[in-house]
């Protein structure tokens, strides 16, 4: 199955495993919450997506590389300590508390996540003296002396054998303890992954049209050739951060990340001329409904893959500022949830209006660190966090600055700025609903009816930012084109039905 299904798999199960009866016990012991084992190629999202589900799920999460581990690291260290037995003392070999269990409990214990997962990534790649006890791992949760506390999902990963020289086959007494699922590489799901990561256009474009070239494993004499999902997703960081820096993307480049010569070098070269076309559209200007006539001539006239690179340059323009938007509102709300908490303090006799700030600056940054410190905060999370946590310390500094006569009077200034804020915001909406109208105007005067302007659709559909924008704010275009679109596809399960009647 792809990634995606694989998550939501493993979603489900968690809440299965999570399910307790009415004397809050778990329906499913602790023994028996099978394992997950995620097994597939290398770089299709299987790391990704732990980080994705704690996120989403709030829980916590603690990941380690299993072939990082000795005996000793996972287990623990023996020492020996003294009991009776018959009133009689004896000396008894003890373990301290594995590295991996004390781990989950330093979470438990900073970021009061009770419930969370322990993801152990390759561990069909354990080394020879630890096999034996990933059994028991496996089945009772416990590693030496020390159980994965109650709560805690244990989630495994691994690469099959042709991937991976070190992996150690699982016989079927390990296999019957665990909860497989196989995920392969699926390019439509990597997309919305994609997207919501900002991955480089040059890249989405290349890969839209040569969808063949986004992963690839194969033996040649010169050894193996590979490009992954992984490598796109880290080549694409890099372009981002070169361009902002000033410097060369070349070949040399390209194929640190894509390890097939021809596809880098395919890339590298879609890459020249995708810049090329960034210099020559303007996009700015088309964003702006400035279009030159000559700019409409070239489009109209030029060849599908041109067009596909310019809808990509479009569909990122138009994306940054729809994203900005989204993001300024999730902070909004942050900021709005503090000055309603601070505003009955604010009301009384003698308050601190500085200090009330001060307390609601120290409860992000503490949200801040116990989410990082857990993974489960979304990047969206984070900024949303901070941009509150800036917000508010710019509000307590311009308090202490004016001193107002009482927590009433502050409070009125701090309403004032906040509405201001809003006003901002709707006019950053404005101005990004404007430019999405503009782009869709371009796309109808210079593609007409054709197919592009139903990808356009697609692609701002799949794209969290652009559906959630629309959704808020509207498009009148956008749901005129994707009623078509939304036909279009009943058609062709019309057709299909159809066909399969005939058969």
């Amino acid at each position: 199955m792809n990634i995606k299904k694989a998550k939501q798999q493993i979603k489900s199960a968690m809440m299965a495993y999570f399910t307790k009866d009415e004397f809050g016990n778990y329906r499913i012991p602790i023994e028996k919450q099978r394992p997950i084992f995620l097994i597939g190629p290398p770089g299709v999202g299987k790391t990704a997506i732990m980080e994705q589900i704690a996120q989403e799920l709030d829980v916590g999460l603690v990941a380690y590389s299993m072939t990082h581990h000795t005996r000793q690291s996972a287990l623990g260290l023996p020492f020996i300590s003294k009991k009776l037995y018959g009133g009689k003392e004896y000396s008894v070999s003890e373990y301290t508390m594995s590295e991996i269990i004390a781990s989950v409990y330093d979470i438990i214990e900073e970021t009061g996540k009770q419930e969370g997962i322990l993801f152990l990534d390759e561990i069909n790649c354990v080394s020879e003296t630890l096999a034996p006890s990933m059994l028991q791992f496996l089945q009772y949760k416990i590693f030496g002396r020390h159980r994965v506390p109650d709560g805690w999902i244990v989630v495994t990963a691994g690469n099959p054998p042709e991937y991976n020289n070190s992996v150690r086959e699982f016989d079927i007494v390990t296999w019957d303890r665990l909860k497989r699922i196989d995920v392969e590489p699926d390019y439509n799901v990597w997309k919305e992954y994609a997207y919501e990561k900002g991955v480089h256009p040059a890249v989405m474009t290349y890969l839209e049209v040569r969808k063949h070239n986004f992963y690839k494993i194969e033996s040649t004499v010169d050894g193996k050739s590979f490009v992954t999902a992984r490598g796109w997703s880290d080549l694409s960081d890099m372009i981002r951060l070169y361009e902002a820096g000033g410097e060369r993307i070349d070949r040399d480049l390209v194929g640190q990340y894509l390890q097939d010569k021809e596809i880098a070098g395919d890339f590298a070269t879609y890459y020249d001329l995708f810049n090329k076309y960034r210099s020559d559209y303007q996009v700015d200007r088309i964003l702006a409904g400035n279009a030159s006539a000559e700019i409409k001539k070239r489009a109209k006239a030029a060849k599908f893959d041109e067009r596909l690179s310019l809808l990509g340059l479009l569909i990122d323009g138009i994306g940054e500022h729809l994203k900005q938007v989204c993001c300024e509102e999730d902070a909004d709300a942050e900021l709005l949830a503090s000055l309603r908490s601070v505003r009955g303090e604010l009301a009384k006799p003698k308050a601190d209006a500085a200090e009330a700030l001060k307390k609601q600056i120290e409860q992000k940054r503490d949200a801040l660190e116990k989410g990082l410190k857990a993974q489960s905060l979304s990047s969206d999370r984070q900024y949303a966090l901070r941009r509150a946590e800036r917000m508010l310390e710019e509000e307590r500094q311009k308090l202490l600055k004016v001193q107002p006569s009482s927590g009433v009077e502050a409070f009125k200034l701090l309403k004032a700025d906040f509405d201001e804020r809003k006003k901002q915001l709707v006019s950053d909406a404005d101005a990004a609903g404007a430019k999405l109208k503009n782009l869709f105007g371009f796309a109808e005067e210079v593609f007409r009816e054709g197919q592009e302007i139903l990808i356009l659709v697609t692609e701002l559909t799949i794209n969290q930012y652009s559906a959630r924008f629309i959704s808020r704010y509207g498009c009148d275009k956008y749901f005129d084109h994707n009623k078509e679109l939304l036909f279009r596809e009943r058609q062709r399960e019309l057709i299909n039905e159809i066909e399969e009647l005939e058969l």
